[in-house]
């Protein structure tokens, strides 16, 4: 079920005096399984991509399909898993009742389902099972964001700087955590950042897009082993192949 991306551009406002090229003729083929990070600076049409492929937007050129399916169509099939840089939880409900409702606002969804305990134990929630999320931590929150991500069992995950806003030492416990669920359920992702070793530590391929309006600029795939040791001198060859195209395009 790939992910295919036909000379897609988008202008907001395009009809008015303010009209704004956000993205450009953006070609892409994303494979079954494939891990890819988009990188670029801020504005360059990042988020507006993933919007896109949500179904949230609609692109003024091109066209978008996940597999067979247009956006929408993927949206309405709940093939697609969206989750932010804010966790955008229910706070009247609890952590268990906020994983539940993806479920349960879905009743159709065919695909088998792990419960939503059985998805907060994936996460290490369980035991708050039943706290009112306000009360959680940041990095918590983001945890119940992505057990809810888990919730219908997608075969897209679009993750705009999910664990931007967090310290350091959680950013990289949550994204060890998310290499792992990807590995274990195999879904096929695409990861926004603005981290060069993030992305080089989790994604199969890295994506460099330039300023506004954003296109892809350069192409980068990780043939390192997981998992990655920044520390290592390929490792950082390849952050700093990626820093230089960014200050090219920057």
């Amino acid at each position: 079920m790939n992910l295919s991306i036909s000379h897609l551009s988008h202008t907001y406002n395009p009809s008015s005096s303010e009209a704004h090229l956000a993205l450009k003729d953006i070609q892409l083929e994303v494979q079954p399984s494939e891990f890819v990070a988009l990188i670029g600076p801020s504005g360059c049409g990042k988020s507006t991509l993933l919007r896109i492929l949500a179904g949230l937007v609609e692109p003024t050129q091109g066209s978008a399909h996940l597999a067979h399916l247009n956006p929408e169509q993927a949206s309405a099939a709940k093939q697609i898993s969206w989750m932010a840089q804010k966790p955008a939880l229910l706070p009247w409900r609890s952590v268990l009742s906020n994983v539940a409702l993806a479920q349960k606002i879905n009743p159709k969804n065919s695909r088998t389902l792990l419960s939503p305990l059985e998805l907060l134990d994936l996460v290490r929630l369980g035991e708050v099972a039943s706290a009112h999320t306000f009360t959680l931590s940041g990095g918590m929150q983001q945890r119940v964001a992505l057990a809810r991500t888990l919730a219908l069992g997608a075969d897209y995950w679009l993750m705009d700087e999910p664990f931007t806003a967090l310290d350091e030492l959680t950013r990289e416990s949550l994204t060890r955590e998310v290499l792992g669920l990807w590995k274990r359920f195999r879904p096929t992702v695409l990861w926004v950042t603005h981290n060069i070793s993030e992305a080089v530590r989790m994604a199969d391929r890295v994506l460099v897009m330039s300023r506004s309006p954003g296109q892809i600029h350069a192409e980068h795939r990780i043939h390192l082993a997981r998992p990655r040791d920044e520390t290592t001198p390929a490792f950082q060859d390849i952050v700093r192949l990626i820093r230089s195209d960014l200050a090219l395009k920057s």
